[in-house]
């Protein structure tokens, strides 16, 4: 325990004196004309950030996180409980394995991969079309909210993206 404490302090200091940074800087200001930081301490960013065309932003940016993390948790707790409880060796393995692979991309790699994958011209526009259920893709995009151009720019196939991404975070603490 004591072996642990210097670099334990030290990411602390520097996690916390970055977390201190952040919210200083955001009590400046920045120069309009000369793009400048005016070091004098100011609620404006907070009142910018408040304003009516930034509310809708954030929301939606609330609502997605909030939705995420609650099918995110639904999906993972029942798949961490399996894994935790029956699986054994080998299958243990495989499946650990099967949750980390996706980790071992890049973040950008795994969302221009769905991007593809949900395009207009995309695998899944492709399969439901094979399958004669192109109506039912062109009904949910139609829907108001959910829908969008095309799956890959919807608040739906954003959900999906974020659920892929963040799942293995939530499968493998528990």
């Amino acid at each position: 325990p004591l072996m642990l404490a210097p670099p334990l302090l030290w990411l602390g200091i520097v996690y916390i004196g970055s977390l201190f940074a952040l919210l200083a800087q955001s009590f400046f200001s920045i120069d309009e004309f000369s793009g400048l930081i005016n070091r004098e301490f100011t609620l404006k960013t907070y009142g910018d950030l408040l304003q009516a065309a930034n509310l809708d932003i954030i929301l939606r940016t609330v609502t997605m996180a909030a939705l995420v993390t609650l099918a995110s948790a639904v999906i993972a707790f029942p798949i961490a409980y399996y894994a935790a409880r029956y699986a054994r060796g080998r299958w243990k393995a495989l499946f650990y394995l099967g949750v980390m692979l996706p980790l071992w991309s890049s973040y950008l790699v795994k969302i221009y991969a769905w991007k593809l994958i949900l395009a207009k011209e995309g695998i899944l526009t492709w399969l439901l079309a094979k399958l004669n259920l192109l109506w039912l893709l062109d009904a949910w995009l139609s829907l108001p909210i959910v829908g969008g151009n095309s799956l890959s720019v919807s608040f739906t196939g954003t959900f999906i993206v974020f659920v892929y991404v963040w799942l293995p975070f939530m499968i493998l603490p528990v």
